[in-house]
C-alpha cells in the first residue's frame, strides 16, 4: 500500500511540474541553479512575548527534493538562499525564512518528494 501510495505522490509531482509549475532561479551566494517550482502560501502566527499576535503570510515555493540536490546548489535549503522569480519585465526577489522556530523549509509530502520551502519579498528588480 505504502509503495502505490508514493507512487502516486510521484506521479502527482510530476504533473505538478509540467503542468502547474514555473521555471525560478535559486541562489546561494555565487551558486545558482534554474528549478521548476510550483507557487504556493503558508500562513502563521507569530506572538510578540507581550500578548500581541501577528497574523502573516509567506510565499512558498514547492521543488523537487532531488532537483535541488542535484543541482549546483547540492544541498538543503539553508536562510539567506534566495529564489527570483520573473514575471515579464520584473524578477521579484525572496529570500528564505524561518516561519517562527521552524526551519525554513519542510518536506511537503510524506514521501520527502517535494520540499515546500519558506520565503518573503525582499526586493523587485524591473
Amino acid at each position: 500500500m505504502s509503495d502505490m501510495l508514493q507512487r502516486g505522490q510521484s506521479w502527482l509531482a510530476e504533473k505538478l511540474n509540467k503542468h502547474a509549475s514555473r521555471t525560478v532561479v535559486y541562489q546561494r551566494e555565487e551558486l545558482s541553479a534554474e528549478l521548476s517550482a510550483t507557487i504556493g502560501k503558508s500562513e502563521y502566527e507569530q506572538d510578540d512575548g507581550e500578548g500581541i499576535v501577528t497574523r502573516a503570510q509567506v510565499r512558498d515555493f514547492l521543488i523537487n527534493t532531488k532537483d535541488l540536490l542535484q543541482s549546483d546548489i547540492g544541498t538543503w535549503p539553508r536562510r539567506g538562499d534566495r529564489i527570483l522569480e520573473a514575471d515579464g519585465d520584473t524578477t521579484f526577489v525572496y529570500e528564505l525564512m524561518s516561519i517562527g522556530n521552524e526551519p525554513p523549509w519542510r518536506y511537503s509530502d510524506p514521501f520527502r518528494i517535494k520540499l515546500r520551502i519558506h520565503t518573503k519579498l525582499v526586493d523587485t528588480i524591473t
